[in-house]
């Protein structure tokens, strides 16, 4: 009797594992997001603002869009005058806060791209989340010399 509580006690917990993770990306929103338009043997570069709205930091692991073969996060910094640029693993976002990847500062390398992206189409783009969440974005595609939003 007691093993088959332990059983039906793990079975509910399980059963409900998919609905916290739902909450959580429910506490998550990405939004602003664009990709530059480079020709296709050029690598692009995408950017976005994720807003996580809950109570707990969220560190976004991952991101991917079936426009391109490869999606790495980056981070641009400026140190001494010089401009480096540097692959990330993760990145936190705090609680009640945003993170954007922006120009001169995270963002996404895009390569190998299916084909080129024209300029005012759009790209779904993926979030994924250390704890398995992901949200959602479509991506405007801009002009190469695109600075801001």
């Amino acid at each position: 009797m007691k093993k088959t509580a332990v059983l039906l006690g793990a079975l509910v917990c399980a059963s409900f594992a998919p609905f916290l993770s739902a909450a959580h990306a429910a506490t998550l929103e990405a939004r602003d997001c664009w990709v530059r338009a480079m020709p296709p043997n050029l690598p692009s570069s995408g950017y976005f603002v994720v807003a996580n709205n809950g109570d707990k930091p969220a560190t976004l692991s991952a991101a991917d869009t079936p426009a391109f073969g490869m999606t790495m996060m980056h981070k641009s910094e400026n140190k001494g005058g010089t401009a480096t640029m540097s692959a990330v693993e993760t990145v936190d976002v705090p609680a009640h806060g945003t993170l954007a990847f922006a120009p001169k500062g995270y963002h996404l390398m895009l390569e190998e791209p299916g084909k080129a992206v024209q300029v005012g189409s759009t790209i779904p783009l993926t979030l994924t989340f250390a704890d398995k969440s992901t949200v959602k974005v479509d991506c405007a595609v801009k002009s190469a010399a695109t600075v801001g939003k």
